[in-house]
């Protein structure tokens, strides 16, 4: 259930905080720098944090969509020239942890919203927001406000009732 191009979110958060972390629950962020280990080292950030609130159940289904958010932020999002350098403002990853729900953000610093590819047989790309929105629940993005420039990506996940 992607939402390409969303900026209304109320519909997903039905009555929850806003994307503040500071009011999220649960919540854990990092910078990750344009440099090529930026998905390896949101797979091990993604991993530490899950298990240390007893989700490291969800991890693959998680570190799949995570890795396809910062790759595609690292991609699409930073200019090809800055990779590898300590260009700010760098890419961020957001997790939040709500009694029902987990969502994975990455915030970058382009405007341009995301675009589904349509990949075929033999491309090695282009199936990163499909990959997205079949292991999760729902995704989409919104632009950020204020004085910040740039995008989010998120991609919800509804946790196991115990």
């Amino acid at each position: 259930m992607g939402t390409e191009g969303s900026t209304v979110l109320s519909p997903l958060w039905r009555g929850l905080s806003p994307i503040d972390s500071s009011t999220v629950p649960h919540s854990a962020s990092c910078a990750l720098p344009p440099r090529f280990e930026a998905v390896r080292n949101a797979r091990k950030f993604t991993s530490a944090t899950l298990h240390q609130w007893d989700l490291g159940g969800l991890f693959d289904d998680v570190a799949l969509v995570v890795s396809e958010l910062v790759t595609n932020s690292m991609r699409y999002a930073v200019p090809t020239e800055l990779v590898g350098t300590e260009y700010e403002p760098s890419v961020r990853l957001h997790l939040m942890r709500w009694t029902s729900r987990l969502v994975c953000a990455v915030r970058d610093p382009s405007e341009a919203g995301p675009v589904s590819g349509e990949a075929a047989a033999g491309d090695e790309c282009g199936r990163g927001l499909f990959l997205v929105e079949s292991f999760s629940d729902a995704w989409g993005w919104h632009p950020l406000a204020g004085a910040l420039h740039g995008k989010v990506v998120w991609a919800l996940f509804r946790l196991p009732r115990d």
